[in-house]
């Protein structure tokens, strides 16, 4: 009998230093018509920081060159779909927002932390409804230095 266990999903917060957050609009099979941060699955042997320029790279063409943890969530999404999703703040990124792969995401856009667009992909609620001090960290915190 095959064990059906979670998987690893990352997820990369990208602030503007005005209390905004970098947000796409999902296309993709999983949890379409939400938004949510760049992010992606950790794949077998990489490591948590290539992952997420990796994923920041193909999904908005940014660069970036370091992360901080800044949760860890638990995602049951059904009985069959379970996911541990590791959450980052991106450092040092550089470039401009654009959508990168057109067949996953709709739409890319700043949204202000007061203000975020709805509906949010499940993680992002978890995120924040776990760790709420995260979105004070986010509201002043500038990625792009």
């Amino acid at each position: 009998m095959d064990i059906i266990r979670p998987k690893v999903g990352i997820g990369i917060y990208i602030s503007d230093g005005k209390g905004n957050l970098l947000l796409t609009l999902r296309t993709s099979a999983h949890e379409p018509g939400t938004w949510c941060p760049p992010g992606g699955h950790l794949e077998m042997n990489e490591s948590f920081l290539d992952c997420c320029k990796k994923e920041v790279k193909e999904e908005v063409g940014l660069n970036l060159t370091d992360i901080e943890i800044i949760g860890v969530v638990n995602n049951i999404f059904s009985p069959k779909k379970h996911y541990v999703n590791v959450d980052f703040i991106a450092k040092g990124v550089s470039g401009k927002p654009i959508i990168g792969e057109p067949d996953k995401i709709k739409e890319i856009g700043w949204y202000s932390l007061n203000n975020l667009p709805k509906p949010l992909m499940l993680p992002v609620i978890n995120l924040f409804k776990e760790y709420p001090e995260v979105i004070n960290k986010l509201k002043n915190f500038n990625s792009f230095n």
